[in-house]
């Protein structure tokens, strides 16, 4: 398939910590799909303010939302948190909000979320993160990655070391290159709504509406 311009991913991580693993989980991935054609930005949540403490227009805030309208496609990768997600990475998704204007930033976006964890495998934090996506009117993709015993995985250089877990971040990310490919285009169409056309004031709406309903004939069915 051809287009004018790569993929353009935004990765958000949820950890401040010197030696992150939800940033080098991030990182790994973004070396994976970029390999695959995609570009790649991060957004650093240092010095991100905690979400309505400061006006919208302080620079970090600024930042990140200019990323995530700059970007198709999105990766999140938090660790697992007393079962959920970090503040830092909720923090971030606060930020991002709904709607700016007639600008969506993260509707019709494809998604991919991941977790690292310091003990067993858990599906907390991605799981939250999918009902995150759908709030945010995210295309998650049906692919996860949740990686166990996260300071096990990975070499002293940040790289991810061979196993399963990689093994799934490949395929992770494969598939989000895909989806964004596939819906590039069409993201308008596919989350034009008929509550949002009614509320334009849109005419069509209740007549054309009212007409395929009532010529809806159950006892056919």
């Amino acid at each position: 398939m051809t287009f004018d311009h790569n993929p353009r991913i935004l990765f958000l991580y949820g950890s401040l910590r010197d030696r992150s693993y939800s940033r080098l989980l991030a990182e790994e991935a973004a070396r994976i799909i970029a390999a695959f054609g995609a570009e790649v930005r991060f957004f650093d949540p240092h010095e991100l303010p905690i979400y309505g403490s400061v006006p919208d227009t302080h620079p970090k805030v600024q930042e990140l939302r200019e990323l995530s309208i700059w970007s198709e496609g999105q990766v999140w990768s938090s660790p697992e948190l007393h079962g959920q997600i970090s503040a830092v990475m909720k923090n971030q998704i606060d930020w991002i909000p709904l709607s700016l204007g007639a600008v969506r930033p993260t509707q019709g976006r494809t998604l991919a979320v991941m977790q690292v964890s310091g003990g067993s495998q858990s599906f907390n934090a991605v799981n939250t993160l999918r009902i995150l996506g759908r709030w945010m009117r995210m295309f998650t993709i049906p692919n996860q990655s949740s990686v166990a015993k996260a300071y096990e995985q990975f070499h002293d250089d940040g790289t991810m070391k061979d196993s399963s877990y990689h093994d799934r971040v490949i395929d992770v990310m494969e598939e989000l290159y895909k989806f964004t490919i596939l819906l590039r285009g069409q993201a308008d169409e596919l989350c034009d709504r008929y509550s949002e056309r009614k509320q334009k004031g849109v005419q069509e709406s209740m007549s054309d509406i009212g007409r395929m309903v009532n010529n809806v004939n159950l006892s056919q069915m």
